[in-house]
Parts: structure tokens; sequence; C-alpha cells
């Protein structure tokens, strides 16, 4: 799953990026209105950790934009506003959900997978590949009706396999749907994670493409 952090302040957006990263997510950040927009525009991101107050555009115009323009990304606002009337008016823009500063990071985390659940439910997507079965709302995968315990880059890994099977992706595609940007990712990252996932789904699952790079295995 790929976050996006809307965020002005630089301590609040280190910590909220260092905790999302470590339970498994990959997340970028944006730190004004304007960069936000622009981040939005390609629709990669899953959900979206909003501040409010912005420079150079305001966090609930960013929402209302987004939203108009179809977003579908679940929005969780990020705000020092207490009032009730502050919090309507985020939810009517199309929030699904609002958290107040200061707050826990493993309340916020929780947020997260909900809100993820919930907006991923809504499509009501399982996919299926041969033996595989992969479920984003419950985050389960299953190999012949036997549940696999995988770690969140390993699950987000067959995810993007799954989702386009006859595809090779590249390496560099499949860092991108994994970390964040800014994030450091060794050269051998991704061939560690198809290791791993591999051991777990069966070798034969993946293909390796050499020189080009990986793809589930044609049925």
């Amino acid at each position: 799953m790929r976050l996006l952090l809307v965020e002005d302040d630089g301590i609040i957006a280190q910590t909220v990026l260092g905790a999302m990263r470590r339970v498994g997510y990959a997340i970028d950040w944006a730190e004004d209105g304007r960069t936000a927009d622009l981040s939005l525009g390609d629709g990669a991101y899953d959900l979206v950790l909003l501040d409010l107050e912005l420079p150079q555009r305001d966090g609930l115009d960013v929402l209302t934009r987004y939203r108009k323009a179809g977003g579908a990304a679940a929005i969780i606002i990020l705000t020092a506003y207490d009032g009730v009337r502050d919090r309507i008016r985020g939810l009517d823009a199309g929030a699904d959900d609002y958290l107040m500063k200061p707050f826990d990071l493993d309340e916020l985390a929780a947020r997260v997978r909900t809100s993820l659940r919930r907006r991923i439910g809504h499509r009501q997507l399982v996919y299926t590949h041969g033996e595989l079965t992969l479920d984003p709302a419950a985050h389960e995968v299953q190999k012949s009706g036997q549940l696999l315990y995988l770690a969140p880059r390993e699950f987000d890994l067959l995810q993007a396999l799954i989702e386009e099977p006859a595809r090779v992706f590249r390496r560099a595609e499949l860092e991108k749907k994994l970390y964040g940007c800014g994030e450091e990712v060794s050269s051998n990252t991704i061939e560690v994670h198809v290791h791993s996932l591999r051991r777990k789904i069966g070798a034969d699952q993946i293909v390796t493409i050499r020189g080009v790079g990986y793809r589930l295995r044609w049925l």
C-alpha cells in the first residue's frame, strides 16, 4: 500500500514517515498544498494523511479538489483544529477519518489499517491466480485454501504481481510500489523480497525474466 503524507511541520513529518515505514507502508511526503495537488494527480496513492493548515493551498481545498477530480484514496485528516465545525467540514468534503494532534502513533497506524480495509472493501476485489488468492481488504493470502503469513512488503509485492499477472515488472517499478520517495533501497532489496516470497508461495510461482524483471508464472 502506498501512502502520501501532506504536512508542513518537518518534525511531525519525519516522525510519521518513520512510523509508517516501520510497519511496512511505502509513504511519500508533500510539504505544501500545491505539491500535494501535483502528487495526487497520478492516482498512485491508496491513502492520504492530510494536515489542514498548509502553505500555498490549505488542506480542505486540496481535499475538495481531489474528490471533485474523482480521487478515490482514503483520507485521514491530521490537524490541531479541535472544533466540531472543522471536523464536520472535513468529513463533508470527503475525509474518511479525523485525528487530532498530538496523536499516538499506534492509534494512527490502527486508523490507517481501518481506513484502508474500508476503502478497499468498497471495491470488493479478490485476486485469484492458480492456487493463490489475495484479498486486499482482509490483507490475506491463501494457497490452495491454506492461509499464508506474509510480511507487509511481501504482501505488497505479491499484490503488484497478481493485479497484472501477465506483465513483467522491472525492479525500479517494484521499488516504487513498495517504497516511498527518499527511502534508501539497496540494489538487491527486490531480489531479497522475491526470494522470501518464493519460499512462502512456491519457487515456481514467480518467474525471473533475465535482464528485465519479474512476473507471475503463466497458467
